[in-house]
């Protein structure tokens, strides 16, 4: 049986969970298919034969940061001792007072990177608010998942050009670019990322939009050794996302890569 590592989830608290889907579906016009706890990623991850997966945080406002940073840091621990290989990436907010403070106390609770979602946060990733943010992330060897791309005019946030700007300020930082580069700006992300050593990729929120074909071109484009699965839960459940990733054109070796190799090297599985 294949292992599988899923490293795009997220997770609301119980109570916040049905209005916290419903305004993503709204923002991002589609529906979202799962009920987006923790309780329902272990459910639908074990359904699915996932061994692991990766929690993000996202925060909408600086009040929210340390809240969202400790029930995901409580999350990832009862996943853990349910089996999973599991991991957390803090949100932190551009208008955080602290940043230094908020991640030296994430990583105290065991949280191992950071996640920013510039759509949702308002914010572009190459803002000079951010920049402390990852001289100390580059600095602590921290990976910063980002949310790339979006081809609406108005969240032009996150584009492949302005994640180069970034790495030429801080070659150092390791980075985690989601959505295959960028969402929708695929062909940007393969002219202006694949090659540089400190990038690393999910397949989340793409294989519904790309063909089978074109996403294996794009996998490979970025180089199969640096492409990780996932499913951006609660979009859609693990089991609905393998039949995608099913339908791509690649050999064993480069499923074997994608689904588990990458990320076990990445996040130091055994």
């Amino acid at each position: 049986m294949e292992k599988i590592f899923d490293a795009h989830t997220h997770t609301y608290p119980p109570a916040l969970a049905p209005k916290a889907t419903v305004n993503l579906g709204a923002f991002y016009n589609f529906r979202v298919m799962c009920e987006g706890t923790a309780t329902d990623l272990c459910r639908t991850s074990r359904e699915a034969g996932v061994s692991g997966f990766l929690i993000l945080g996202v925060a909408t406002n600086a009040r929210q940061v340390r809240r969202i940073n400790e029930t995901i840091a409580a999350e990832i621990r009862a996943a853990r001792e349910d089996g999973f290989a599991a991991f957390g990436y803090a949100a932190i907010h551009q208008d955080t007072e602290d940043i230094a403070a908020e991640l030296e106390y994430a990583v105290s609770m065991g949280l191992s990177g950071v996640k920013l979602h510039p759509d949702i946060q308002g914010v572009a990733i190459d803002d000079e608010r951010l920049l402390p943010l990852y001289a100390l992330a580059e600095n602590g060897g921290l990976p910063v998942c980002f949310h790339m791309g979006d081809d609406r005019p108005e969240y032009r946030f996150s584009e492949p050009r302005r994640l180069v700007r970034i790495l030429e300020m801080f070659p150092r930082l390791r980075v985690l670019a989601s959505h295959l580069g960028g969402w929708r700006a695929w062909d940007e992300a393969r002219e202006l990322l694949a090659g540089r050593e400190n990038v690393v990729y999910d397949a989340s929120s793409s294989l519904w939009a790309l063909s089978p074909e074109a996403a294996a071109e794009q996998i490979r484009a970025l180089g199969v050794e640096n492409v990780m699965f996932g499913t951006d839960y609660p979009v859609v459940s693990a089991a609905d996302y393998m039949k995608l990733f099913d339908l791509l054109p690649l050999t064993e070796r480069e499923r074997r890569a994608v689904l588990w190799d990458n990320a076990a090297r990445f996040f130091g599985i055994e």
